[in-house]
């Protein structure tokens, strides 16, 4: 990979300045300094800039700051122009520019090409621009999309339910392209109010969820057929379900009901592993904590110490304000499991110890660890003393181990108000892969100079 790409940069964030950490520094009033960085080359500095002089009245000056990377024809940067133009009201002059993009078969631009009409009262044409792509899940959902404001909700269907025949058996499998072609005719029947056959189609899923929500469930809930969604997640796997019914039954004031159903998934063979985090964090909001704690104390002693399960136990014994708690029976999880020194373990106890006023105490057991002076222990720390307010102890903590953690220690050196440091923290992995982005830039604008006056 070239860590020289501002594409590679701006999707990893590496070697950057982020898009958060520039919000941080516009929020805490360093607007001189990301004016600063958006000319030599950091893009979300630029993206930003542009956006500030823009909301400010200003039309001339964004686009000069983003025209170096359009130059690039880097995508990003011109979608960035076109988004600026669309916002002042010239949605033409925002669609030209992104043609040869799309004749170049980048689908993200076909993707805004297509959605920008649709916004703007064009929704044919935006249907028919997206219509070839249909075998492409990401275009396919776009057409849908835009087939609601064009009116075009059968023609999409039909294309949809045209893939959904077509699908071939793969592996005892079928392959179906897109993958995702049931649940969005799925959604166009729900839209056209013919439910019934929503669900007929969304039963007939191999998949049943995508980022911990289901489509079937959120379908069922949505048109209050809660019994048919009990049904459904006494079958689900994943508990997605369950939790989306214990989402409505508390929304209808059903709390007590809510904590029942994920109760009951969660004595199902494995099912306690999807419910109860969720399950705990309902308790919470009924007022029911020490019940919160139960559950999650239940669940490590059955299933072991699993990382995410402990860190959460110990986030709810401090918010409960029984840290004193939490490393008594860490510690005799700890004596059952036999691995009394492990570090993922003992770090678990560092807040808690915090917030019983022994910190020092903590940063003293860290610093005699076996583990003690890895990186991976100095974050650990550093996060303890700056929640503690030890802001400067804690970036000495990371600096001790420059090669990691770049992002926490300009963090940390943000806090001390020291922000050019900071911006070089964040760069250094580009300083230390050769020739930047930075330097393609000024040699652009130089070039550009050059041809105005001539040279």
């Amino acid at each position: 990979m070239d860590a020289d790409d501002p594409d590679y940069r701006a999707r990893t964030l590496t070697g950057c300045v982020p898009p958060l950490f520039v919000a941080r520094l516009l929020g805490l009033g360093h607007e001189r300094e990301v004016e600063f960085q958006a000319g030599p080359g950091e893009w979300f500095c630029a993206l930003e800039w542009a956006r500030l002089l823009g909301c400010r009245g200003r039309r001339e000056q964004p686009l000069e700051v983003l025209a170096p990377y359009v130059a690039t024809n880097w995508w990003q940067a011109a979608r960035a122009q076109a988004e600026l133009r669309e916002g002042w009201g010239l949605a033409e002059e925002a669609i030209g520019p992104c043609g040869p993009y799309v004749e170049a078969g980048d689908r993200l631009a076909l993707d805004f090409l297509a959605r920008l009409p649709a916004r703007h009262g064009r929704g044919d044409e935006a249907f028919m621009l997206l219509r070839a792509g249909i075998r492409d899940w990401f275009l396919a959902e776009s057409l849908v999309d835009v087939a609601e404001a064009a009116g075009t909700d059968e023609a999409a269907a039909a294309l949809l339910a045209a893939r959904v025949e077509a699908a071939a058996p793969a592996g005892g499998d079928l392959r179906m392209e897109p993958f995702n072609a049931v649940g969005l005719l799925a959604a166009i029947r729900e839209r056209q109010g013919r439910i019934e056959e929503a669900i007929a189609l969304l039963h007939t899923r191999e998949t049943t969820s995508v980022n911990g929500r289901d489509q079937l469930a959120d379908l069922l809930a949505g048109h209050g057929r809660i019994t048919e969604l009990r049904a459904y997640a006494a079958s689900e796997f994943h508990g997605h379900a369950v939790r989306r019914l214990a989402e409505v039954l508390e929304e209808r004031g059903d709390a007590e009901g809510a904590v029942a159903a994920c109760r009951a998934f969660g004595a199902t063979p494995d099912g306690t592993w999807h419910v109860a985090v969720p399950l705990s964090e309902l308790l919470v909001r009924d007022g029911r904590g020490a019940e919160a704690i139960e559950v999650l104390r239940a669940l490590v002693e059955r299933t072991g110490a699993e990382d995410w399960i402990v860190d959460a136990l110990c986030a709810l014994y401090a918010d409960q304000g029984r840290s004193r708690e939490g490393p008594e029976f860490l510690a005799a999880v700890e004596a059952r499991s036999g691995d009394k020194e492990g570090w993922d373990f003992f770090r678990t106890r560092l807040p808690l110890m915090a917030g019983c006023g022994l910190l020092d105490e903590a940063i003293e057991r860290v610093r005699t660890h076996p583990e003690g002076g890895t990186w991976y222990a100095a974050r650990a720390l550093s996060g303890v003393l700056a929640d503690a307010g030890r802001t400067e102890e804690a970036a000495t903590v990371l600096e001790q181990h420059p090669a990691f953690d770049g992002s926490l220690r300009a963090e940390r050196l943000v806090d001390l108000g020291r922000v050019g440091d900071a911006i070089r923290v964040l760069q250094e992995v580009r300083t230390k892969t050769g020739p930047t982005c930075r330097g393609r830039l000024l040699l652009h604008r130089t070039a550009v100079l050059t041809a105005r006056v001539g040279v």
